[in-house]
C-alpha cells in the first residue's frame, strides 16, 4: 500500500455545532464573525487527531454569496480571518500544510444555478489572489459538474501554487457527477488543465467507493472525503437553506469510516479525509489504521 496522506475533516457541521447559536445560511461562516477562536480550535483539533493538511473555513466565503446577505464588504476581512485561524493553528504542528479551499458558487449540489465556466473563472479570480500567496495547495471542493470544475480549474491553474480538485457524485450511483454527467467524462478537463490531484468529496462513501475506479485511470494522485449525511436532501436544495435541512448517519463512527477508507487505499487512493460530518475522532481512527 502506498503512503497515504491523511487530509482533516470537515469545517461546516462541526462549526455550527460548537458555535452552539441557530443555524444560519451562513453556515461556517458567520462562526467567523461571531467566534472566530473556534475555527482555529477546530484546525488544532484536526491536526492533533493526525491530519497533515487544514482546510481553511473559505468554502462560502464567495462575493456571490456574501453579496445576498449584505457582507459583500467583508469579503477580504473574511478571507484573512480564516487563513489566520489555519496559520495559527499550523504554528504549534510544523511542517504540515494548509489547503485554501474554493467551494462551488451560488450553492452546493446546484450546478443547474452556476454561471457559465468562463464567468465563473472571472468570479472565483479574486479568491484564488486571496488565498493563493498563504496557502500550500488550492483544494477546489464540491463541483458537481463539468462546467462547474472547469470554471474553477480556469482560475486556480497557472498561479503557482498546487490545486487539487475535489468533485461530488450521486448519492445514487458514484459512477456519475450530481449533474448526472458521467464521472469518466472529467478526462479531457483533467488533460487539458493538469491539476495535481484529483478527488471524491462530500459524497456518500458508499457513492465514492463506486467512482474512485473511474478516476483512478486519470493518471493523476487521487483520494477522497466523504461525507456523513444520509442524503443531500431535496429541501437543502432551495434558496440559502441551513444545515437543519440535512440529517446525519447514525451508523458511520470512526471505525465504520475507516473501513471504508482502508477499501478506498486498497484501491490505489492516497489522499484520504473527511468531510461535513466528520469530525477529529474519525480522523484519528485514519491516523491509527494508516500510521
Amino acid at each position: 500500500m502506498s503512503e497515504i496522506t491523511i487530509l482533516d475533516g470537515g469545517m461546516g457541521q462541526e462549526l455550527v455545532r460548537r458555535h452552539g447559536a441557530a443555524p444560519t445560511p451562513l453556515w461556517s461562516t458567520q462562526v467567523m464573525i461571531d467566534r472566530p477562536e473556534l475555527v482555529r480550535d477546530l484546525h488544532r483539533d484536526f491536526f492533533a487527531a493526525g491530519a497533515a493538511i487544514a482546510t481553511t473555513n473559505t468554502y462560502a466565503v464567495l462575493r456571490d454569496r456574501l453579496t445576498g446577505v449584505g457582507l459583500e464588504d467583508r469579503f477580504e476581512d473574511l478571507m484573512s480571518t480564516a487563513l489566520d485561524m489555519a496559520e495559527a493553528a499550523r504554528a504549534g504542528f510544523p511542517g504540515r500544510l494548509i489547503a485554501g479551499a474554493i467551494g462551488p458558487l451560488r450553492a452546493s449540489y446546484r450546478p443547474d444555478i452556476c454561471p457559465p465556466a468562463s464567468q465563473a473563472a472571472q468570479e472565483y479570480a479574486p479568491v484564488v489572489a486571496a488565498l493563493k500567496s498563504r496557502a500550500d495547495l488550492l483544494i477546489i471542493e464540491t463541483m458537481s459538474s463539468l462546467d462547474q470544475a472547469d470554471g474553477a480549474l480556469r482560475a486556480a491553474v497557472g498561479q503557482g501554487v498546487p490545486v487539487w480538485l475535489g468533485v461530488t457524485v450521486s448519492d445514487e450511483d458514484g459512477s456519475l457527477l450530481r449533474s448526472g454527467e458521467p464521472l469518466g467524462d472529467l478526462a479531457p478537463l483533467i488533460e487539458r488543465h493538469a491539476p495535481d490531484a484529483v478527488l471524491l468529496n462530500c459524497s456518500r462513501p458508499e457513492s465514492i467507493s463506486v467512482g474512485l475506479p473511474l478516476i483512478s485511470g486519470f493518471g493523476l494522485p487521487f483520494g477522497a472525503y466523504a461525507n456523513g449525511f444520509t442524503q443531500i436532501s431535496d429541501g437543502f436544495k432551495t434558496d440559502r437553506p441551513t444545515v437543519d435541512a440535512l440529517e446525519h448517519r447514525k451508523d458511520l463512527g470512526p471505525a465504520e469510516y475507516a473501513d471504508f477508507a482502508e477499501t478506498w487505499a486498497g484501491m490505489g487512493a492516497t489522499l484520504i479525509g473527511g468531510c461535513c460530518e466528520v469530525g477529529p475522532d474519525h480522523i484519528a481512527e485514519l491516523k491509527r489504521r494508516f500510521a
